[in-house]
């Protein structure tokens, strides 16, 4: 009576049993690299690339001289 006709390896046989195991292991694996994936770029999202705010990427930009003093007081008003 153990195992109800399946040889007492659950549904399937041996295979499916490690299948089975596998396939949770990967769900799990998956959730908690997409929750620690959403954490790291829950926080970038405010301060932007590598920790500087907006003025302070635009001002960068300004002093490389990839803008011209209109484009940067025209983007800085903006900000």
């Amino acid at each position: 009576m153990m195992g109800f006709g399946y040889g007492g390896l659950g549904y399937g046989g041996f295979g499916m049993g490690i299948l089975g195991m596998l396939m949770q292991l990967a769900i799990i694996v998956g959730v908690i690299g997409g929750v620690v994936y959403l954490v790291k770029h829950a926080a970038h999202k405010e301060t932007g690339a590598q920790g500087y705010s907006a003025k302070e990427l635009l001002a960068e930009r300004f002093a490389r001289g990839e803008l011209t003093e209109e484009e940067y007081k025209r983007m800085r008003d903006l900000l």
